[in-house]
């Protein structure tokens, strides 16, 4: 099996003393559907998640137990695309899906010209990639109508374009 790739993290605590525990990120090489349940909280349709499941590379983020995980693709040319990144709702805004991030980000760093995400027009998701330096690319209209067997909604509403972002080495 591959090292982990691990990421130190500091924290202080009211003794003043400094801690720093690992984060493990794992790829994940076979087996990819025993991540089915964490995967379909980011795509909730499991024939969208098996379109990219098995030709995208996949990690896992442990912190302890399984906290995250992602799916990437090579969609050629330089560009890259991030499939999938899910971490269990009682672990959202701990700052896991953000260290997948500069994971990949640092792990691609010699092979994408072009990181693509793309995501539902949602206020929740679009500023998370924001702060991770992802930027407007463009947007597949009616791509979550056209593409799903059942209406999806965040935040109260229905999702209908498909937003992508981008991190671009070339501006």
């Amino acid at each position: 099996m591959p090292v982990p790739f691990q990421l130190p993290i500091f924290g202080e605590f009211e003794n003043n003393s400094v801690n720093t525990i690992m984060i493990n990120i794992v790829p994940i090489l076979k087996n990819k559907k025993e991540f089915l349940e964490l995967l379909l909280l980011a795509d909730e349709q499991e024939s969208m998640i098996d379109l990219y499941l098995e030709r995208g590379e996949m990690f896992a983020l442990y912190d302890g137990d399984l906290k995250a995980a992602c799916v990437i693709t090579d969609e050629g040319n330089g560009t890259y695309e991030i499939k999938n990144i899910a971490t269990y709702p009682h672990y959202q805004r701990k700052g896991y899906g953000t260290y997948l991030i500069k994971f990949l980000l640092e792990h691609y760093k010699d092979r994408y010209q072009t990181m693509l995400v793309g995501t539902g027009d949602s206020t929740y998701t679009i500023p998370f990639y924001e702060q991770c330096g992802f930027t407007y690319s463009h947007r597949i209209p009616d791509f979550f109508i056209k593409n799903y067997d059942h209406p999806m909604y965040e935040d109260g509403k229905q999702l209908r374009d498909m937003v992508y972002l981008k991190i671009s080495k070339n501006g």
